[in-house]
């Protein structure tokens, strides 16, 4: 029950600050403009002042949703890193922390009641942007992407896991500076994804593995791919397939499989590891 009210605690403390009506009316705004966009795309016209037929208009909404998804995931990514770094730390700082574990609350149900509460936000703005985004856009274009649920899952596990690093740093540096380190990991981890796609493209093995040891050592970049995959239609697949695959393999805007089943194991342990880590770091602070 312990963990249940901080959780409940998290999530007021969020609203208190208005951080859920930010992230709501400008999400609100970014889907109403490239819902707009999206709907201009039919009207688009070909050489000689021929419409588009529908096969252009969906190859042209699945790539430029691609993006619209990207820029969807970094929010996430900001917002979970923002609201986590800083969820320990302030309580620590304010002595809020002191007054709760003094009662009969143990410090571990009040960083997993933290995880719980901001992991529920996570969840919501994952699965509120991303059916926003892909109603505006089948109404708009009549084109759907082939996996919506791989879309949110893979975008929720992108968040999950930084939430979760930022959990961890938030027991031991302020939000500050675990917010610049989070963020700092998390583009880093990009880059090493774009540096192995580069490596897979040239056969560098070396290089490869750049992006291989990074997406074990912070899974975001290859929970990203798996959105990708689901977003891609299986057309754009074959294209592709019969194209140039140098130029495939080294953009991160473009996946040919989805995660294995193994590593999608790996990410849940991962959040667990780092999750237990969090909790150890908080019984063994002197407060």
């Amino acid at each position: 029950m312990s963990v249940l009210a901080i959780a409940l605690l998290t999530i007021q403390e969020a609203a208190r600050r208005r951080l859920l009506l930010a992230l709501v009316l400008l999400t609100v705004l970014a889907v109403g403009l490239t819902g707009f966009g999206f709907s201009r795309i039919p009207l688009i016209q070909a050489r000689g002042g021929v419409p588009l037929g529908q096969t252009e208009v969906f190859a042209i909404s699945a790539q430029l949703l691609i993006l619209v998804m990207f820029m969807f995931s970094f929010v996430l990514a900001l917002s979970a890193v923002f609201m986590a770094t800083p969820a320990v730390s302030s309580d620590l700082e304010s002595g809020v922390a002191l007054a709760m574990v003094a009662r009969p609350v143990r410090r571990a149900d009040f960083a997993l009641g933290k995880w719980l509460g901001l992991a529920a936000l996570v969840v919501a703005y994952a699965v509120l942007s991303v059916t926003l985004e892909l109603l505006v856009v089948r109404l708009g274009t009549g084109y759907s992407p082939p996996d919506p649920p791989g879309i949110v899952a893979f975008l929720v596990g992108e968040g999950l896991v930084l939430l979760t690093l930022g959990l961890l740093l938030s027991t031991r540096a302020s939000g500050m500076v675990g917010g610049v380190i989070a963020l700092v990991l998390f583009g880093l981890a990009w880059l090493a994804g774009i540096v192995g796609g580069i490596g897979t493209a040239l056969s560098n093995d070396a290089i490869a593995q750049v992006g291989t040891v990074s997406r074990f050592l912070l899974p975001t970049d290859g929970l990203w791919r798996g959105a990708v995959y689901s977003l891609v239609p299986a057309v754009m697949h074959t294209a592709i397939a019969s194209g140039p695959a140098a130029v495939a393999a080294a953009t991160p805007f473009y996946a040919a499989a989805p995660p294995p089943p193994a590593y999608l194991a790996w990410c849940a342990a991962w959040v667990a590891g780092m999750l237990g880590l969090a909790v150890r770091s908080l019984n063994a602070k002197d407060l």
